[in-house]
């Protein structure tokens, strides 16, 4: 959104667009069951980096999905069918709330949490997690936030995530990386998808979800990646088979408009450029809402450290206010949020700050913990 709270159209989406509007060889015919591969094949090269050897040996494949929650809900049905064995995924306590929506409808598959959030610190708790993991049964599904975790936007650093690969090795767990946010976190590509490269290095075969929904302004487009990593390049090919045959189960076919749009703005190396500089200025903008919260936390003397406003990343801010603070928030404020305390940072404007900040320091002040 800009920062008069309104959605913001790419400028460089409008382009691709009006690009694709004069382009009279273009038709409405059906895109194949594995959607646009010039989508597709930029798509993991953006996740994976342009040199990476899981690319190059031939062991990465992909197919467009209906945004990030097709491509998750695509994974679990994969896991369901063809991980032998598995009963379990492991998610991150918190977590996105359709995880748990998804993986509890599959027949067969348990929703397990692992610790992550430490409330106290409001950092990251590694060695709770490594323990959880230690415990978790051999050849379990372990789904982690490649970046911009939501809902917390904690991160670890590079080290800490050397250490949860080295868990996730020792207990043959199997990582899913859902990653809807790159760029986000720093505003370059590269580093925000560091642990998904790193575990690729290290040899993992593993489910990687992207979502194109909010780094390309796409929400209603529905475009997404999934892309399966295997230990040669037979078992990739066949296991992107049985991923198209789910497909074909449920929708035959991904739209072309949204994955075309996409194309033009990962391939053509002028776009490319361009949409560059609109995440960064979305990244940029987010840093400033918080800068300007945590700024207007502080003048209006709300009571606590607020300082994790500044540290956390992404989107979102697990701002630490409880259940019936955030009830008065959107029935007295009319500012509406999750009841876990999670706020969308992308809904501060500088005009709207101070507001958030006085009705913050009232339901600090005044509500009435049951």
């Amino acid at each position: 959104r800009n920062d008069a709270g309104k959605p913001w159209v790419l400028p460089v989406v409008k382009k691709a667009e009006s690009m694709l509007a004069s382009d009279d060889t273009l038709n409405k015919e059906y895109l194949s069951m594995g959607g646009l591969q010039s989508f597709t094949d930029a798509a993991m090269r953006l996740v994976l980096g342009e040199n990476s050897a899981v690319m190059l040996e031939d062991r990465a494949v992909a197919l467009q999905s209906l945004s990030g929650t097709g491509a998750l809900y695509i994974a679990f049905q994969f896991i369901r069918q063809f991980y032998p064995g598995c009963k379990d995924i492991l998610v991150s306590d918190p977590s996105w709330g359709n995880h748990k929506l998804m993986i509890d409808r599959m027949e067969g598959i348990n929703y397990v949490k692992y610790t992550y959030y430490n409330p106290k610190t409001m950092m990251v708790d590694l060695d709770a997690m490594c323990a959880d993991l230690e415990k978790a049964t051999e050849g379990s599904v372990v789904l982690l936030h490649a970046c911009a975790h939501n809902p917390t936007g904690i991160d670890p650093s590079l080290e800490e995530w050397r250490k949860i690969a080295d868990v996730c090795k020792r207990r043959k767990l199997f990582p899913l990386f859902d990653i809807a946010y790159q760029g986000y976190v720093s505003g370059n590509f590269d580093e925000d998808a560091s642990a998904i490269r790193l575990f690729a290095e290290l040899g993992f075969e593993m489910l990687i979800c992207q979502s194109f929904a909010k780094i390309m302004g796409l929400y209603a487009e529905r475009i997404g990646n999934v892309t399966f990593v295997g230990k040669t390049a037979e078992i990739a090919h066949k296991c992107l088979s049985q991923m198209k045959i789910i497909v074909r189960s449920i929708y035959s076919n991904p739209p072309a408009h949204g994955a075309r749009v996409a194309s033009i703005c990962l391939n053509n190396r002028e776009m490319r450029m361009e949409w560059e500089e609109c995440v960064k200025k979305m990244h940029a903008r987010i840093r400033n809402m918080r800068t300007c919260l945590h700024t207007a936390l502080k003048t209006a003397n709300v009571p606590g450290n607020w300082d994790h406003i500044l540290t956390q990343n992404g989107m979102f801010s697990y701002t630490g206010l409880t259940k019936s603070q955030c009830e008065l928030l959107i029935e007295k404020h009319h500012i509406y949020l999750l009841k876990t305390g999670r706020i969308s940072m992308c809904g501060l404007t500088a005009d709207n700050c101070k507001y958030v900040a006085n009705a913050i320091l009232d339901v600090v002040q005044n509500a009435k913990e049951n």
